[in-house]
């Protein structure tokens, strides 16, 4: 199962020529990880009070096509492997018509915030990814 959210692309995202510039897309891509968990149900705010916390650990892009300004695009995200202190997301960039501007493989890490150590997912948030494959 893949998870769509959508965007549009803003000045603020852009470089003077109104092309995405390179690390937006990484914004990107961490917004729509982000709502996919708000729409299980998951609150990042009750992670974090339960000293729980998701960091990026790699990330790889591949850059296809300039996003510009003011286009409406989605970003597409499915996990690809989901062990037990980390989850391997695959995420795209792409319009309504399926053009990909931007491939991403990102690994996400679980912390314990206050050690800044690895820990288990929670068990309800592995059951939800779990339903969503």
């Amino acid at each position: 199962m893949t998870f769509n959210w959508p965007i549009t692309v803003y000045y603020e995202d852009t470089d003077a020529g109104g092309v995405v510039y390179h690390s937006n897309y990484l914004n990107f891509f961490e917004r729509a990880r982000t709502q996919w968990l708000k729409a299980m149900g998951v609150s990042q705010t009750t992670l974090l009070g339960d000293d729980i916390a998701f960091v990026v650990k790699h990330a790889e892009l591949d850059f296809r096509q300039a996003a510009r300004f003011e286009q409406d695009l989605i970003v597409e995200s499915r996990i690809v492997l989901l062990k037990k202190a980390s989850m391997v997301f695959h995420q795209q960039l792409i319009d309504e018509s399926g053009t990909c501007y931007c491939d991403a493989t990102v690994t996400v890490a679980c912390i314990s915030l206050s050690k800044m150590r690895p820990r288990a997912i929670p068990q309800n948030i592995v059951q939800e990814f779990n339903r969503a494959r």
